[in-house]
C-alpha cells in the first residue's frame, strides 16, 4: 500500500493528514501547535482514537520527527518508506504555477524567490518541505499553491488599474487565495449534481476566518475575491475585505499611526470583531444577536451585503449560475450566516431553500436548495488535503 503525507506547515504550526493511496482513505490526521515554545501541543486522530500532547517543541524538526515518530508507534505505518509521497501546501506561486509541481531545485527558488509576495507563509511553507525532506529522504515532494486555481483568470480580471509596470516588474495583481478548497468545492458539487465540471457553472463560498469567494465556469476559475492579498475581497473574521484605500493615509493622519499600524488593525481588529466590538467568532454573535445586540445584528447584515455584492458581480459574468456551494468554517457549519446569504439572493436570481433543512445541516454535504430553486444551493465540506495527496501521489506515479 502506497501512503501519502499531506502537511500543511505554517510558521508555529505544521498539519497534517495521512492517505491510504489511491483508495483516498484517511489513516491519520493531526495538528502540532506552538512550535517554538515549550509548551507545544500535538493533536492526534487515527483508528477512532483521539491523543494530546502538552511537550517542548523547540523547531519544525523536531515537530515532524514527533509526527512519523507518532505514525510508527501507532502502527500507522510499519516502516517509513511506506510514505511515498508528501504533498506540501505552498501558499503563493505568483504567476511561476498554475499546477502542482515537483520540489525540484529551480521550483523551491522560484518559492523562495515569491516570498515578499507571502511574507508569513512561503518561508513557514519551505520550512516544513525541508524538515520532511531530510527525514524522508526517498520519498517525492511535490508543492501545491493556494492561488494556482485562479491562474484561469482572465488580464481583464487580474490587472487592477496601476502604472502597468507596478504589475511587469512588481508582481502586482490579483492572486487570489484558497484556490485548492475553490477547486475541490466547485468540482465536488458538479459530481453531487451528477454533472460533468465542465457543464456547469459554480460560485463557491470559503467562507472562514479567512474568506474568499470564486466563480468557477465549466470547471476553471474566471474570477475570485481576493487580490494582491489576503486582506482584500469579503469582510472576515478580523480582516476588512476590500475598503477605499485613501482609509489607509486618512488613518494615518488622524491617529499617528504607521501604514504598517493601520494595516495591522485592518487585519487583526477589522471584519466582524471591529464591527460588532463583541469577537471575530460567528458563534459569539449569533449568541449576542439572540440577546439583543444590535452591532451584533448590524455585523452579520453587513457581512451578508458584501457577499451578495459580490455574488452579483459574479452571477453577470458567468452569465447563469447553475450552482452556489457554502465551505469552510461558517460556510459549512454556520445556519444563520448562510440563511442571511440566502435571503438576500431570492428574488435576484431565483433561489428557494428548505430552511429547516439548512438549520439542520453541519459539516456534512446536503443540497438546501428546494427543487423548484432557479439555481441549486449546496453545503460541501472542504478537503484541501485531499487535493494535496491526490497531486503528490498522481507525480509520484509519473
Amino acid at each position: 500500500m502506497n501512503k501519502v503525507l499531506a502537511v500543511n506547515a505554517g510558521s508555529s504550526s505544521l498539519k497534517f493528514q495521512v492517505f491510504n493511496m489511491p483508495e483516498e482513505s484517511v489513516l491519520a490526521s493531526g495538528v502540532i501547535e506552538r512550535i517554538g515554545l515549550e509548551d507545544g501541543i500535538f493533536s492526534m486522530k487515527y483508528n477512532g482514537e483521539k491523543d494530546k500532547e502538552i511537550l517542548d517543541i523547540p523547531d519544525h524538526s523536531v515537530a515532524v520527527q514527533l509526527v512519523l515518530d507518532a505514525l510508527v508507534d501507532k502502527n500507522i505505518v510499519v516502516e517509513l518508506n511506506e510514505i511515498v509521497a508528501v504533498g506540501h501546501r505552498t501558499v503563493h506561486g505568483g504567476e511561476y504555477f498554475d499546477k502542482t509541481v515537483l520540489a525540484s531545485e529551480e521550483n523551491i527558488a522560484k518559492v523562495e524567490e515569491l516570498k515578499d509576495l507571502a511574507p508569513l507563509h512561503n518561508p513557514a511553507n519551505l520550512i516544513g518541505y525541508y524538515a520532511f525532506k531530510e527525514a524522508l529522504p526517498i520519498a517525492t515532494n511535490t508543492f501545491s499553491f493556494d492561488n494556482e486555481f485562479h491562474q484561469t483568470m482572465s488580464p481583464e480580471v487580474y490587472i487592477y488599474p496601476l502604472p502597468y509596470e507596478y504589475y511587469t516588474d512588481l508582481k502586482v495583481r490579483r492572486y487570489g487565495m484558497h484556490g485548492t478548497s475553490h477547486q475541490f468545492v466547485s468540482h465536488r458539487t458538479a459530481e453531487l449534481m451528477g454533472k460533468d465540471k465542465e457543464a456547469v457553472n459554480v460560485i463557491t463560498l470559503h467562507l472562514g476566518n479567512g474568506a474568499s469567494i470564486s466563480a468557477v465556469e465549466a470547471g476553471k476559475c474566471v474570477n475570485t475575491s481576493m487580490g494582491f492579498t489576503p486582506l482584500s475581497g469579503i469582510m472576515m473574521g478580523t480582516r476588512t475585505g476590500d475598503v477605499d484605500p485613501a482609509i489607509v493615509t486618512y488613518l494615518m493622519e488622524k491617529l499617528d499611526k504607521t501604514a504598517e499600524e493601520v494595516l495591522e488593525i485592518f487585519n487583526k481588529k477589522s471584519g466582524m470583531l471591529g464591527v460588532s466590538g463583541v469577537s471575530s467568532d460567528a458563534r459569539d454573535l449569533e449568541n449576542a444577536i439572540n440577546a439583543g445586540n444590535e452591532r451584533a445584528l448590524l455585523t452579520r447584515n453587513v457581512y451578508a451585503e458584501r457577499v451578495r455584492q459580490v455574488l452579483g458581480g459574479f452571477a453577470f459574468q458567468l452569465g447563469h449560475v447553475d450552482a452556489l456551494a457554502f465551505t469552510a468554517g461558517l460556510g459549512e457549519n454556520d445556519s444563520s450566516v448562510r440563511e442571511a446569504i440566502l435571503d438576500l439572493l431570492q428574488e435576484a436570481i431565483g433561489i428557494k431553500y428548505d430552511i429547516t433543512l439548512n438549520r439542520q445541516t453541519r459539516g456534512e454535504e446536503v443540497r438546501i436548495s428546494t427543487d423548484d430553486s432557479a439555481v441549486e444551493v449546496w453545503v460541501v465540506p472542504t478537503d484541501e488535503e485531499l487535493v494535496l495527496a491526490r497531486d503528490a501521489f498522481e507525480l509520484h506515479n509519473e
